[in-house]
C-alpha cells in the first residue's frame, strides 16, 4: 500500500515577463506538475491567490497555464507576486509552492494631462522683451518615451490676434517668455491654447487655455478736456461780483488713460491771482467762490489748477483758467486778449471824437463871426444911403413862401426900408397889384 510520502513537484516550462498592459487572456507562464505517489496520494490540485487578475487553467496531461483574466493597468499596478500552490489529495496532504513575479509593461494609453484646465498669467505693461511670464505643466502617467511631453502654441481662435509676435513657449518645459513690450492701453488681455503631446506611438495629446492679463502701470498723465489747453485764445469765465460764496464758476474736466487707482484724479488750486477768492473741489474739479467778492478785488484773475492721479509715482497736469469779475451779465463778454486792444481802441476813438468836436466847434464859431461881420457891413451901407430900396416888379419867385404853397405869390409887392440912423428895421406891406380882369 502506497504511503503519501512524496510532495508534488512543479516545473516551469515557459514564463513571459513583462507582459503588456491592456492585453486580456495573455499567457504568462506554462508549467508541469507531478507526484510520485499513486492513487489519491498522486492526484494534484493547483491554485493561485484569489485577489489576482490571473487564471490558472489545466490542460491535457499534467500541464497548467497561467494567463491574464482581464486587461491590466500598469499605471495602477506595475508588478504582481504570484504563488502557484500544488497540493495532492493524500493523507496527510502535501503541498508545494512556486513563486514568480510578473511585471507589466507600459502601453501609450494615457494622454498628457495639464495640472490645470486653464491658466491665468499676469504681466505688467512696459515689460522687457523675452520676459518669463509663467509656465504650464502637463504630466503623463505612462513611462519611458510614452511619458515624455513637448509643448507648443496652438493656432488662436481669433485670426486677428498676432499670437506669434506676442508670446512663445519652450517646448521641453512649458515656460512662456513675452516677446514684445505690452501696452495696457492697447491690449488689456488675450488668450490662447497650449498643446502637450507625448512621444509614444501613436502619440497622444491634450490642450489647456492660457489667459494673459496685462497689468496697468501709471504711464499716462491726466489729460484736461476742459478748459482746452491747446494754446488758442483762453476761455474766460464771467462771475458777477454779487455772487454768493460757493458760486460755481466752472468745472475742470480731465481723463486718464490708465485704470484703477492710476486713473483716480484729484484737483487742487496751485496758483491764483488773489488767494482766498476761489477754491477747487478735490474730487469733482468744480471751481467755486470761497467768500464774498468785493469791489476792490481785481477784475481779472488767473487760476492754475493741478490735476493729479493716484498712481505710484503720481503723474499730473495743469489747467489754466481765466476769470473776469463783472457787475452784471449785461456787460458784453470780452476775452482777456481782447480787453487791452478794446481799451486802446476806445482811447483812440475818444481822441478822434474830441478833435472832431473841437474842429466843428471852431468852424461853427468862425461861421457865426463871419455872419455877424457881414450883417454889420450891410447895416453900415444902408445907413450911408439914407433911403429905402423898393424893388421894381414882382417879388422874386425863387424865395421860399411861408404859406407852404411853394413859391411866393407874385400878387403882392413889399417895401423894405432900412431907416438910416434909426437903428431899427421897418418892414412895410404895400398895396396889392391886381391884374386886369
Amino acid at each position: 500500500m502506497d504511503v503519501n510520502d512524496h510532495a508534488p513537484e512543479v516545473t516551469m516550462s515557459a514564463f513571459i515577463s513583462p507582459i503588456p498592459e491592456n492585453a486580456p487572456e495573455t499567457v504568462v507562464a506554462l508549467f508541469s506538475v507531478s507526484d510520485l505517489d499513486s492513487g489519491e496520494n498522486g492526484e494534484i490540485n493547483c491554485s493561485i491567490q484569489e485577489d489576482l487578475p490571473f487564471l490558472l487553467k489545466s490542460s491535457v496531461g499534467n500541464f497548467c497555464t497561467l494567463l491574464t483574466e482581464k486587461p491590466l493597468d500598469r499605471e495602477s499596478r506595475a508588478e504582481y507576486n504570484v504563488t502557484i500552490t500544488v497540493t495532492d489529495l493524500g493523507t496527510p496532504r502535501l503541498t508545494t509552492h512556486l513563486n514568480m513575479t510578473v511585471l507589466v509593461s507600459d502601453v501609450n494609453d494615457n494622454a498628457p494631462a495639464f495640472t490645470q484646465t486653464s491658466y491665468t498669467l499676469f504681466v505688467r505693461e512696459n515689460n522687457s522683451p523675452a520676459l518669463h511670464i509663467g509656465s504650464v505643466s502637463a504630466t503623463d502617467r505612462d513611462s519611458g518615451t510614452n511619458a515624455q511631453v513637448t509643448y507648443s502654441l496652438l493656432p488662436p481662435q481669433d485670426p486677428h490676434l498676432p499670437l506669434a509676435s506676442l508670446v512663445s513657449i519652450k517646448a521641453d518645459n512649458g515656460h512662456l517668455f513675452a516677446l514684445i513690450s505690452l501696452d495696457y492701453e492697447t491690449l488689456q488681455e488675450f488668450e490662447f491654447r497650449v498643446g502637450a503631446v507625448d512621444l509614444g506611438f501613436p502619440a497622444l495629446s491634450s490642450e489647456a487655455l492660457v489667459r494673459v492679463l496685462v497689468l496697468d502701470a501709471n504711464d499716462n498723465s491726466p489729460f484736461v478736456l476742459y478748459p482746452l489747453q491747446n494754446g488758442s485764445a483762453p476761455c474766460t469765465e464771467l462771475v458777477p461780483r454779487a455772487a454768493e460764496p460757493g458760486y460755481l464758476v466752472t468745472k475742470v474736466v480731465a481723463v486718464d488713460g490708465d485704470s484703477c487707482q492710476n486713473a483716480w484724479l484729484s484737483c487742487q488750486l496751485l496758483k491764483a491771482t488773489e488767494p482766498g477768492l476761489f477754491g477747487v473741489w478735490a474730487h469733482n474739479g468744480e471751481v467755486r467762490t470761497v467768500g464774498l467778492l468785493r469791489e476792490r478785488d481785481a477784475a481779472k484773475h488767473r487760476l492754475v489748477v493741478l490735476v493729479k492721479d493716484n498712481g505710484e509715482p503720481p503723474r499730473s497736469a495743469t489747467s489754466t483758467l481765466h476769470v473776469l469779475l463783472v457787475d452784471g451779465f449785461s456787460q458784453p463778454y470780452l476775452r482777456l486778449r481782447e480787453v487791452a486792444p478794446a481799451q486802446a481802441q476806445a482811447d483812440s476813438l475818444t481822441v478822434y471824437l474830441v478833435v472832431a468836436l473841437a474842429s466843428v466847434s471852431s468852424l461853427f464859431l468862425l461861421s457865426v463871426l463871419l455872419f455877424v461881420a457881414v450883417q454889420l457891413s450891410r447895416r453900415s451901407r444902408a445907413a450911408s444911403m439914407g433911403r429905402c430900396s423898393v424893388p421894381e416888379g414882382p417879388f422874386p419867385g425863387h424865395l421860399v413862401d411861408v404859406s407852404g404853397t411853394g413859391n411866393l405869390s407874385q400878387n403882392y409887392q413889399y417895401e423894405v426900408c432900412l431907416a438910416g440912423g434909426s437903428g431899427t428895421n421897418e418892414f412895410q406891406f404895400l398895396k396889392p397889384v391886381l391884374p386886369n380882369t
